[in-house]
């Protein structure tokens, strides 16, 4: 087919790279923005309301974004990976972006309070209503 004329087989090999690198482009933005893992929640249950601890080891306070979505509480930072190195050994604490959804029990809340302690981030949701 494009024996006859090269310079159809050189749009058709053009047009072909440009939407691969398109698809490509698309992936890897897809991936940038989905968490990289995510940390591990407790919530507790009281007669005020709710405890939700969020093991964030090496998060700083001021980088961590708490969202209230309807019915769940969203808790969104980046680790850091603490130490520049040329290689690799082994690597098992997750670092990098993460977004963690934490359903909540039906009922209406509010938030109380908000610390980082011990590497642990304890919000306090009061129950109103």
């Amino acid at each position: 087919m494009y024996r006859r004329n090269p310079t159809d087989w050189m749009w058709a090999e053009a047009i072909d790279r440009v939407e691969r690198a398109g698809r490509m482009q698309r992936q890897f933005f897809r991936l940038a923005r989905s968490s990289a893992w995510e940390p591990p929640a407790d919530v507790f249950e009281g007669e005020g309301g709710l405890a939700i601890v969020v093991a964030l080891p090496g998060v700083a306070e001021e980088d961590v974004e708490v969202l209230a979505e309807p019915g769940a509480i969203v808790v969104r930072a980046h680790r850091p990976q603490p130490l520049a190195c040329s290689a690799v050994r082994q690597l098992e604490i997750p670092y990098g972006f993460f977004e963690r959804r934490i359903a909540l029990p039906p009922g209406t809340y509010e938030p109380v309070s908000r610390t980082l302690t011990h590497g642990c981030l304890i919000l306090r949701l009061a129950r109103i209503g």
